[in-house]
């Protein structure tokens, strides 16, 4: 059974929709820049202009919410748009989050602990299935909701979640991706991981440093081949392979000869039905952590070989965004097949010695590109890879 993409939505500090992102990602124009927050202001991140009260009005959304489920509302509002709910179509929504609501009540609780009046009311937005269920509120979805949480893996686990669900038959269509918010606690919590650069980050670059982090939202519509016959909707894309494995090397590391990133590739391909050398693009996790992007490089040589396909990190242009990082970068796998497109590494210098491998550093058109693999590697060795196809 085929998975068909028929919709698609996305919010970064690239721009607020597709269309503004692709042009970022074309013109090899980062989001990334010194934080205006006062939480931010001392570091690179790839931060989103909009307060949260100028997002629910920009965007016209109906509810007050944590920045997380407001950013998860904008981009799966734009995917699901032209989608009509029907009661013949069983509809449900898979959200990843790390951060849940916790810019909010991270607020009320520093509050709280300086003896100063909160409001309690706050705290109910704080728990990650809450930011799915105000996201599902928003579309009028209620078939089914689920939340996954599995760090940076999560919107890449939710798509998987999602395919699998239609294969089963127990949904029709299903709105997939993920959401998080910059809070204080995360750029602490990075910090005290000591892979945090305070300069702009180098993906797969001999000097790296460390991760920018960044916020945003990516979504994905997913619908069988039955379905559209009810929907009519055209679809963008087939969402042909997926794999989750975990290595269980380390609480946050990768294991250094890449074990879980070979077996998440490696299943990708085997479910999508391809040999290594169909790949027309990887869209690497490439974090520009030393751990990850050493990880991350032994892994592709070891799949595809020395004649391994172009592949770029994006989180150079949006930052690390964490749990939503595989969903918008699903939103970018898809762009790159329509669009023929294959993205520049920016900020690269050196190749890593150990490796030798080269990204990509400039815009390329890429003529016949049929399959995009993209790589979402989380704490815990929860490493997952999809692959989207042409249609």
């Amino acid at each position: 059974m085929k998975i068909f993409v028929t919709g698609y939505g996305v919010i970064s500090a690239l721009g607020n929709n597709v269309a503004e992102n692709f042009a970022a990602l074309k013109s090899e124009k980062s989001g990334i820049k010194q934080g205006e927050k006062s939480f931010t202001q001392r570091y690179k991140v790839g931060e989103i202009a909009f307060s949260n009260e100028e997002l629910v009005d920009h965007f016209q959304l109906t509810q007050h919410a944590s920045r997380t489920a407001l950013l998860g509302m904008i981009a799966a509002k734009e995917a699901f748009q032209g989608h009509e709910l029907n009661d013949t179509i069983r509809t449900g929504l898979i959200s990843g989050t790390s951060v849940g609501g916790m810019d909010t009540t991270e607020v009320e609780y520093k509050k709280f602990i300086l003896g100063e009046a909160e409001n309690r009311e706050m705290y109910r937005h704080h728990p990650s299935g809450t930011t799915s269920e105000q996201i599902a509120a928003e579309l009028g979805v209620s078939d089914y909701i689920n939340t996954i949480s599995t760090a940076c893996s999560s919107a890449a686990n939710a798509l998987m979640l999602g395919a699998r669900m239609l294969q089963k038959g127990h949904l029709d269509r299903v709105i997939v991706g993920g959401t998080d918010a910059l809070s204080s606690f995360t750029i602490a919590g990075f910090r005290s991981l000591m892979i945090f650069d305070e300069e702009w980050c180098r993906p797969f670059d001999e000097s790296r440093k460390g991760l920018n982090l960044g916020e945003g939202a990516g979504y994905l519509v997913l619908e069988t081949e039955e379905t559209i016959q009810k929907t009519g909707k055209q679809p963008l894309a087939v969402l042909s392979g997926w794999c989750n494995a975990s290595d269980a090397y380390h609480q946050t590391a990768s294991s250094p000869d890449a074990i879980g990133a070979c077996l998440s590739m490696k299943g990708a391909l085997e479910i999508a039905g391809l040999e290594p050398s169909a790949i027309g693009y990887i869209n690497a996790h490439g974090t520009a952590t030393p751990n990850n992007d050493l990880s991350e490089s032994h892994g592709i040589k070891t799949i595809f070989g020395e004649q391994h396909p172009p592949f770029s990190s994006t989180k150079a242009y949006t930052g690390h965004t964490l749990a939503a990082s595989g969903g918008i970068e699903a939103v970018f796998a898809i762009l790159a097949l329509q669009n023929k497109a294959v993205y520049p590494n920016l900020n690269f210098s050196n190749k890593i010695e150990e490796t030798g491998l080269t990204p990509v550093t400039q815009f390329q058109s890429k003529e016949g590109i049929q399959h995009v693999l993209s790589n979402s590697f989380g704490f815990g060795g929860n490493n997952s890879t999809i692959i989207l196809s042409a249609i």
